[in-house]
């Protein structure tokens, strides 16, 4: 033990001092495994300094107050809830009746004796300095002791009067306001005084405002309705302090009353699941990842990080076997006083363990110190603040072990090979010649036959991803076994190329050991980058064969669904100023009861209206059920396919597509069948002569007219919809023209004029407008539309048709920018190697007479030799967990097809195909460029002439 120890000691010893001497080959490795290790400890510095303790999540959510209560909205009936308050049902499952719904009284939840700090919510456009901002409205008094630690004062102090409010950093930032501002709302003309800024910590990029309560959402709310629109919605919910605190009990206990709870004592002791009778209810549960998603995770974590250590290794070993043979003298001199073989390699072996040790604490140290330089940028990527600068030891200390366990695998391969060196050759400096190993092709060709199986099974007859996946890499570490003598082969082309590149070429079969690793870290790389790019590419090729434009090419269509259209005219301007616009043409929906009212409001002064489909037309699959039932379910899965495949009325009609209004209907004049590519002068005329022109044949009855039924009693039709009964409404019927053929009209189900909607009593309100244009807007003029819009804060849905876009062509470009840059990279690290390697050779050649651009050119053809052997090989192994992955998922999709058409769930008779495309572009690029830009760049900074000195005698 004590020999061991000693030995191991002088072998540290000696390698230090020899990264020490060689620091350009030293700094090289070290940088390649320090990076890594830097990239993961600094995530893992991040994730856990931004994962919040329970302590400090109750702070943010409750402040120092023991509970926050708040309305379940089910009208007051007991329910049950999770401990952390964020779900919750009625105790008595409703079954077919009506869903209880309602507000309650929460004050009378509060328990006698507690201090009681009410906190609002709602939301006001306020005037800022570029226009209007949608903002969040806070009415809690944040200066109260009880609210500390919800939110952070930054500037100023806390609002103390009515008709003062403080407002978050993002959101001064964004309006263009600052502390001592004066701010008001659209609608609203009583100003207030910003006397402070402050932060969420959980939300840095919230815009909100912050008033002593009822200071402004009641006022504001009575101002909206006076102008005529639906006041917002707000909420109240109560932090409550409370001697004792409030236990699982006294939750349960004022669960009975319809109110949540979020308590102090509940998230920090929380009780165990058994306990909590949500989680015992069908449906609920805590949703934990189940053992074998773990595993699997696990699986995968493992993966990526082996394949990188692979890498690294690949990358480096190179580097330690070139130091090991620059060092043979002073092995040689080892073995001549008495030492083993297992010395020799100890030597070699401690290299990789000094450069490893050293990369830990390079990447541990700079992770630290970058996490926590880096930290303000962090947070606000993020959206919200670290809790505690969490150094989590244990964790950092198995991160650096991968360092110093990388440095070790990447030395192991040259420790061996010089561990078999005679002490004759190492003294001399001869090489010798060695046949390189015979068994390890064979295993390479044995793993590359058994992961190609087993990747040929996940993709044929299994529709697992981590089969094919799995067969592919195991495949792909065959192809890097069989590296060597794949190597070889390709020295056998050299016969037919001119000096410098057969020269390179016998250089880098002849030197197997510094060519293979270099060689299989190009090639998985490049492997990795072709599978990505291929699956992509295909994928890419599915969507633009999937992709349903919503609009004609060129068009704009811009929807404002609140304030009844209040805005539409300034879109519409700001559209016609922006955009080179060709035909507009506004349009106008339907509108019942208060014609503020969204299209979604469920207020009592509000309503909706519902396009009728007469019973004929109703697909039996989704025929209205009187017991609320599935109407599919008597029938058997032949009789679906059936119906979906040739009843009219399951079929999806051209008509779909984006969506508009209910039904689909809009008030219109003929303008807009012209932008919509609708030029049928039967059409035209139809909807000129006051008829509804229809484009969904199942709307029209047998008597040719489209019924509207126009419900004004919300609350009585929500009631009817949950005891499954009719909808109680005045069905008015007009007179309809049904579109010829199956046309296609972008979400468009019928149009009629303003005049027929006014003749048949109907309310209109502006809805929107559809624009043409001469040419597609470009991006300076889309970016100053945004603006505008934005301007006015109202929620604009805006869409303008481009066509199929294909967004990951930048992913397409990066992963091939970083396999040049590995490429290159390994390729350099071999080039550098070889010449420091055959230094003497070079001396012979210019010694003989070789001109001074051999040097260079000789330089750039080893670069490029290098490169292409492991871009040929990578571009093949990289086809083939793309081609089976895609299988797979094609296997899936017609899984799914098939189970759909037996369900009865979609109408599409067309079977998913889904193509396999080889990204020639990027292939190309891999394939020729970077080999030869590799070439050049190595020529290019190769000195043309090498310092003359007499060649060594062997």
């Amino acid at each position: 033990m004590k020999t061991w120890l000693h030995s191991w000691r002088a072998a540290i010893r000696i390698a230090r001092r020899d990264a020490w001497r060689s620091k350009g080959r030293s700094a090289l490795v070290l940088a390649m495994i320090a990076l890594p290790i830097l990239g993961v400890s600094a995530l893992d510095l991040t994730y856990r300094s931004s994962e919040l303790s329970p302590a400090e999540r109750v702070e943010r959510s409750i402040g120092a107050a023991d509970a926050r209560l708040r309305d379940a909205q089910t009208g007051g009936v007991p329910i049950l809830q999770d401990p952390t308050g964020e779900m919750s049902t009625p105790a008595k499952d409703p079954g077919k009746g009506t869903w209880p719904s309602g507000s309650t009284d929460v004050a009378e939840a509060v328990p006698a004796g507690s201090t009681v700090l009410t906190d609002g919510a709602g939301s006001a456009k306020m005037t800022t300095v570029h226009g209007l901002l949608m903002t969040e409205v806070r009415e809690l008094k944040a200066s109260d002791p009880v609210a500390r630690g919800i939110m952070t004062l930054l500037d100023g102090r806390f609002p103390e009067k009515g008709d003062e409010v403080m407002a978050t950093s993002h959101f001064l930032e964004t309006s263009g306001l600052s502390v001592g501002s004066t701010l008001s709302a659209r609608n609203f003309d009583r100003p207030y005084r910003i006397v402070g800024s402050y932060e969420l910590p959980d939300s840095l990029d919230a815009d909100q405002v912050n008033a002593l309560p009822g200071a402004f959402l009641a006022p504001y709310g009575k101002a909206v309705e006076k102008a005529g629109l639906p006041a917002p919605d707000t909420s109240v919910s109560y932090l409550v302090r409370k001697p004792g605190g409030f236990t699982w009990n006294t939750v349960q206990q004022i669960n009975t009353k319809g109110v949540t709870v979020v308590s102090r004592a509940v998230l920090l002791d929380p009780p165990a699941k058994a306990e909590v009778p949500l989680f015992q209810k069908g449906g609920y549960g805590d949703y934990e990842s189940s053992a074998a998603a773990d595993a699997a995770d696990l699986a995968a974590l493992g993966t990526v990080v082996g394949l990188a250590m692979l890498e690294i290794c690949l990358l480096a070993g190179p580097a330690f076997a070139v130091g090991a043979r620059r060092s043979r003298r002073q092995l040689g001199l080892v073995g001549a006083n008495g030492g083993a073989r297992s010395h020799i390699r100890a030597i070699v072996l401690s290299g990789g363990l000094v450069i490893g040790v050293a990369a830990a604490v390079t990447g541990t140290v700079l992770a630290v110190l970058l996490t926590l330089l880096l930290q303000p940028v962090l947070e606000d990527t993020m959206g919200q603040r670290f809790g505690a600068f969490d150094v989590r030891p244990a964790e950092l200390l198995g991160i650096a072990l991968l360092a110093v366990l990388t440095g070790l695998l990447a030395a192991i391969v040259p420790a061996v090979t010089a561990s078999r060196q005679t002490v004759l050759a190492s003294l001399t400096g001869r090489r010798g010649v060695r046949r390189s190993s015979r068994v390890l092709p064979l295993v390479g060709l044995a793993a590359v036959l058994v992961g190609g199986a087993i990747a040929l099974f996940g993709s044929l007859v299994s529709r697992q991803f981590i089969i094919v996946a799995g067969g592919s890499a195991i495949a792909e570490l065959g192809v890097v076994a069989m590296t060597p003598a794949l190597v070889g082969l390709f020295g056998r082309t050299g016969r037919w190329l001119p000096l410098s590149p057969r020269l390179a070429l016998r250089d880098a079969v002849r030197n197997r050991g510094r060519t293979a690793p270099a060689v299989a870290a190009v090639l998985a790389a490049v492997a990795g980058t072709v599978a990505v790019s291929t699956y992509m590419a295909s994928s890419e090729a599915q969507n633009r064969a999937d992709y349903v434009p919503l609009l004609p090419y060129g068009v704009a269509s811009a929807f404002v669904p609140e304030e009844g259209g209040r805005d539409v005219p300034a879109v519409r301007e700001a559209i016609q100023r922006a955009f080179p616009v060709d035909v507009s043409a506004d349009v106008e929906r339907i509108s019942v009861g208060n014609p503020g009212c969204a299209r979604w409001d469920e207020g009592p002064e509000c309503g909706r209206y519902e396009v009728v489909v007469p019973r004929a037309n109703e697909c039996p699959l989704y025929a209205f059920a009187p017991d609320g039932g599935d109407p599919a379910e008597k029938y058997t899965p032949e009789q679906r396919r059936k119906m979906l495949s040739d009843d009219w009325r399951c079929k999806e009609s051209a008509s779909s597509g984006m969506y508009i209004t209910d039904g689909g209907l809009l008030v219109g004049d003929a303008a807009v069948l012209r932008i919509l590519g609708v030029d049928d002068p039967a059409t035209v005329k139809a909807l000129a002569d006051g008829k509804v022109v229809v484009f969904n044949r199942s709307l029209v009855d047998k008597n040719g007219t489209l019924g509207i039924k126009q419900i004004t009693d919300v609350t009585a039709a929500q009631k009817a919809a949950d005891q499954n009964l009719p909808v109680p409404g005045k069905v008015g019927s007009l007179p309809a023209y049904l579109v010829p053929g199956d046309k296609q009209s972008y979400g468009l189900q019928a149009l009629m004029t303003p005049a027929t909607a006014k003749a048949a009593g109907l309310a209109t309100v502006p809805m929107g407008v559809y624009v043409s244009t001469d040419r597609l807007p470009d991006s300076e003029q889309r970016q100053k539309l945004d603006g505008d819009i934005a301007k006015l804060g109202s929620a604009v849905e805006f869409h303008l048709e481009e066509g199929f876009v294909n967004r990951d062509s930048i992913i397409l470009i990066a992963l091939a920018v970083f396999a040049g840059l590995v490429t290159i990279g390994a390729a350099g690290i071999a080039t550098g190697l070889a010449q420091a390697d055959a230094e003497a050779d070079l001396k012979t050649l210019a010694a003989v007479g070789a001109p001074p651009r051999v040097r260079r050119t000789l330089s750039g053809f080893q670069c490029g030799v290098v490169a292409a052997m492991g871009v040929i090989l990578g571009s093949a192994a990289g086809l083939l967990p793309a081609v089976g992955l895609l299988l797979t998922q094609e296997r899936e999709q017609l899984h799914y097809y098939e189970e759909s058409l037996a369900q009865g769930w979609s109408g599409d008779a067309t079977p998913p195909d889904l193509p396999i495309i080889v990204p020639w572009e990027t292939l190309a690029g891999l394939l020729v460029a970077v080999p030869l830009g590799a070439a050049l760049l190595a020529a290019l900074v190769t000195r043309s002439r090498g310092a003359m000195a007499r060649r060594a005698a062997t």
